[in-house]
Formats: structure tokens, C-alpha cells, sequence
């Protein structure tokens, strides 16, 4: 047994640190993480994950309407004087007609005798009020028509996974997200795991695509708007005495502990000590302060410990959310390094002898 013991602590080959080490990590003893084994209390803070969801700048944000004039769109005017000597209709004719007015990079347009006027964020109607308003002071009852020649008015991007890109206009029924979406043939990836990311201005908001058809999460969208469809990049890691060591890509919203190791292939029957399945993650400070009732200050490196021995320890695993980054790992029964041992005692026992039997040979020719 001694011999068993003094390997057992030698560098035999294993898939990580031991349970006691990990404990020996502990801001209790000679390390830097805080080791707290998971409970109902535990659960409840540490599953609290960052929600998607859009600002109030985005949600307070009323529907435009189908027809707005944006920079760099082209008008056609059309003007009509109850008068023989009119301000713009040339003598003889009873209108006239600006073929192509463009709106400049500042959102105006200049008609003559009526000025400049801000054309972007107003309807053709109301362009066509204001004109007919200044003229009005100098040309009795001019009547004006206001058409759009060129450009789509407000108008979105739609990128990445969804059927079919593209520059779409805001029009009737295409005003909010939702509707967008559906213009651009859906999302092309699992609508489960498929992240929607609104880009107005300086602001970003991102949301779930299923979460989109509850009240309150759908928006109305703005010129300019920049939406991209892609599948959630978030991703967990699994080493030790799983059943497979790899980084694993979320397949769900959520993922439970259970869920995580089931997807790895679970514990190895021949080496996992179901006492010690541990899950690295750093925590923010207000988590950490929660977790351990200490003034802290900082991220701070947590270690949770899932015991799948314990009384209800399957639900507390089942209860505990893996999170973006985490690392799952499983540490190695103690009768693995006794085996590994007798392995290696047992195999170098045998090449002695081998070798010895091999001397005898050549001394007795």
C-alpha cells in the first residue's frame, strides 16, 4: 500500500486538479476563488443571467408613417395660380411643374417664392400644406401637388440569417420589427436560439426573435434602421471526466447543469466523481456580494460546487443555469488514481521481469 500511496501522488497522468485541490484554491485557504456549493439559495442568485430586451428609447418610439421623405429623395411639384400673371406659371398656361426637386443632405427642398422648406420626417401631404401656406400669402388660392419621383423614403437593412437581405421601405405593413422580419422571408437559423440586433443611431438593443411576439418586446422601426439575424454565439466549455471535453454552442435560451453534462455525453461511468462536478465562472460584484455576504469589489472568480451525491442534489443541478463562458468541470474518482496506480506499479513490475528473463537468456548461452 505504500508503494500504491507514493504513486498515487506522483505526476500519473489525470484530466485535472483533484476535488481537495480545487478546495485548497479557496479565498479560505491559499487561493483567490470562492468555492460555495450550490443550494436553493445559491440557485436563486446565481441564475439570475442579463435579459435581452430594447430601451425605452427604442419602445417609446411610435410607428412612422408609410410615406415619410427622407434625405436624398427626388419630388415632383406641380403648382396652379387663379391668376393670368402668376408667381411661377408662365403666361398663357394654368400650371407649372418642378419636375425633379431633390431633397438635400439636411432634409430641405428650395421651391421658389416659398423657400426652403424641411421636407425629410414630413409626409408629401404635409410638404404639400406647407408650400400652399406660404404661397397663400402672395398668389391667391394656389393649389399645389406633391408626388415622390425617386428614393423609397424611410427605409431598413436587414442582414444575416434571415431568407432573403435586402433595403426594405417602411411602408403599412412593414412599420414594425416583427413585420420586417416577415417581409424578409423569417429568420433562417432555429428561431429558438435566433438573436435580433437593432442598431438606431449610437444605440444597439437586441432581443430573442421568439421573445418578439410577446407584448411590450416588439418596436416600431426608424429610417435607417440596421437589423441583423444571427444565431446566439453563446457557448460553455466541458473538461474532465465527461463523457466528451469540448466547448459546447447553447441550443436553447437557457441550459441547465443537467442539461449541459447530458450534452457532453454525461459523466464517465469509469473515471467522474459525481461528488465533484464544479462550474467556473466570474461573477460581477453585486452577484459575488450576494453569494457571500462580503463587501467585494470587482468581478470576482466563483466556484460552484454541483455534489449529484447530496440529498436533492440532482435538482439543485437541474436548477442551476449555465451561463455565457462557463466551464464545467468534472473531477476523477479516488479509486481512479488507486487503479492508475496498480496500473503503473503492475506495469513496471512487469517489465522488470521481462527484462530479468531476457538477461537469464543470453547468461545461459
Amino acid at each position: 500500500m505504500g508503494a500504491l500511496a507514493l504513486l498515487a501522488g506522483c505526476g500519473l497522468p489525470r484530466s485535472g486538479p483533484t476535488r481537495g485541490e480545487i478546495f485548497n484554491g479557496s479565498v479560505l485557504r491559499e487561493g483567490d476563488a470562492f468555492v460555495l456549493v450550490v443550494t436553493d439559495r445559491v440557485n436563486a442568485i446565481a441564475s439570475v443571467a442579463p435579459a435581452l430586451g430594447f430601451s425605452s428609447e427604442f419602445r417609446d418610439a411610435g410607428l412612422v408613417g408609410s410615406d415619410i421623405i427622407s434625405p436624398g429623395d427626388v419630388l415632383g411639384l406641380t403648382i396652379w395660380e387663379n391668376v393670368s400673371d402668376g408667381l411661377l406659371v408662365p403666361t398663357g398656361q394654368n400650371a407649372t411643374v418642378l419636375e425633379e426637386v431633390q431633397v438635400d443632405g439636411q432634409g430641405f427642398i428650395y421651391v421658389p417664392y416659398a423657400g426652403r422648406i424641411r421636407a425629410a420626417g414630413n409626409t408629401p401631404e404635409r410638404v404639400r400644406q406647407i408650400i400652399t401656406d406660404r404661397l397663400g400669402d402672395q398668389t391667391p388660392d394656389p393649389q399645389v401637388q406633391v408626388r415622390r419621383v425617386a428614393g423609397d423614403g424611410a427605409t431598413v437593412s436587414v442582414v444575416g440569417a434571415v431568407g432573403a437581405q435586402g433595403i426594405y421601405a417602411i411602408e403599412r405593413p412593414t412599420r414594425t420589427l416583427s413585420q420586417m422580419l416577415a417581409r424578409a422571408g423569417g429568420v433562417a437559423v432555429d428561431p429558438e436560439i435566433a438573436r435580433v440586433t437593432v442598431t438606431r443611431g449610437g444605440h444597439t438593443g437586441s432581443v430573442w426573435f421568439e421573445d418578439l411576439y410577446e407584448p411590450g418586446h416588439d418596436i416600431a422601426l426608424r429610417n435607417n434602421d440596421r437589423v441583423i439575424v444571427e444565431a446566439d454565439t453563446r457557448a460553455f466549455t466541458a473538461i474532465g471526466a465527461t463523457g466528451a471535453q469540448s466547448r459546447v454552442n447553447f441550443e436553447s435560451q437557457s441550459i441547465s447543469a443537467i442539461e449541459a453534462i447530458a450534452q457532453v455525453g454525461g459523466l464517465n461511468p469509469s473515471l467522474a466523481d459525481p461528488e465533484g462536478v464544479f462550474v467556473l465562472r466570474n461573477e460581477p460584484e453585486e452577484i459575488a456580494e450576494q453569494l457571500t455576504g462580503q463587501d467585494l469589489v470587482g468581478t470576482q472568480r466563483i466556484v460552484y460546487l454541483l455534489d449529484l451525491t447530496r440529498p436533492n442534489g440532482l435538482f439543485f443541478a437541474r436548477d442551476f443555469a449555465v451561463r455565457d463562458g462557463d466551464t464545467i468541470y468534472v473531477t476523477e474518482a479516488p479509486f481512479t488514481r488507486i487503479n492508475k496506480a496498480v496500473s503503473a506499479l503492475t506495469g513496471t513490475l512487469g517489465g522488470v521481469n521481462a527484462v530479468s528473463s531476457a538477461a537469464q537468456q543470453i547468461a545461459g548461452n
